[in-house]
């Protein structure tokens, strides 16, 4: 029988070089490499998701990169039962597995679990966010309060679509978030995996964020984007919420020049892992930590 496959979570914000450092360490280890980042899911952003390379992808096995057309929305959920066969599979031909990326809420689903919440229904979730567009932030979060005190806060200032989930759960299942949050169990047993978070210092994540949304644009980011705009695809669906998506869609239709829209990308780009760090401090602060 072989022995159990060491199963290894690299996580971190964009830019921060986790990606390079999981494709050493997969080189060293003969390991798999398995994508935990919602938006390199997607077959269609390439470039704009700063996906590894072909050349890349033959140095070492990666699955769950690319593998999604951007017509499909999948959830924390959706990916959960797509990555758990797989670690079934490696584990049996004992294959040390790195899961990389940098979606909090998928390490979060392998190591704390997801809780299996009904559907909430529509009517639920537009009132929702019917009162939150109505009373404001801090007086939908005094509502909040009244179901979900945890929750309530918990959850960051402006994170708008976590606030009015966790009212609309309680609304419609008469139990809050946080209640079926706690009971569930992790998808990765303690002590079968390691752990880390890639967090270069701030100055330096910032450059190489700048840097590498002009790589992008060096590399097809603006045919990407051209061939995603030409679907015509819903605007609320995940690949079209990729950081880049809407600010080059923007220049490209001339609402800004092409400089505005580099710096608002940029802007946008630095914003974004910003709050992943923010995140993996808040959620992770007993993993490992590496430059």
């Amino acid at each position: 029988m072989p022995r159990p496959a060491p199963v290894t979570l690299i996580a971190g914000p964009t830019a921060s070089g986790k990606s390079r450092r999981a494709l050493e360490m997969a080189e060293a280890m003969g390991a798999a490499i398995v994508n935990a980042d919602s938006q390199q899911l997607y077959a269609d952003l390439r470039v704009l998701t700063a996906r590894p390379s072909p050349e890349e992808e033959g140095r070492a096995p990666h699955h769950l990169y690319g593998t999604v057309d951007a017509s499909e929305a999948w959830s924390v959920g959706r990916w959960t039962r797509a990555v758990m066969p797989l670690l079934e599979a490696f584990q049996a031909q004992g294959r040390p597995v790195l899961i990389v990326g940098g979606t909090g809420l998928y390490f979060s689903a392998l190591t704390k679990g997801l809780a299996d919440i009904p559907d909430v229904p529509m009517a639920a979730r537009e009132e929702a966010t019917a009162l939150y567009d109505t009373e404001g932030e801090a007086a939908f979060r005094l509502r909040l309060t009244t179901f979900d005190p945890p929750a309530a806060a918990a959850i960051e200032r402006g994170d708008r679509q976590r606030l009015t989930r966790a009212w609309a759960v309680a609304r419609a299942t008469g139990r809050s978030l946080s209640d079926w949050q706690a009971s569930t169990r992790p998808l990765l047993a303690p002590g079968t995996y390691d752990r880390m978070v890639i967090e270069p210092e701030r100055e330096a994540l910032y450059a190489a964020c700048d840097a590498r949304v002009l790589t992008m644009l060096e590399t097809g980011a603006l045919d990407e984007v051209r061939a995603l705009a030409a679907r015509e695809l819903d605007p609320a669906l995940p690949a079209m919420k990729a950081v880049g998506v809407r600010e080059l869609t923007a220049g490209l239709a001339g609402e800004m020049t092409q400089a505005e829209a580099t710096t608002a990308m940029q802007q946008a780009t630095r914003n974004y892992a910003k709050r992943q760090l923010t995140w993996f401090r808040n959620q992770c602060g007993d993993w490992g930590r590496a430059l």
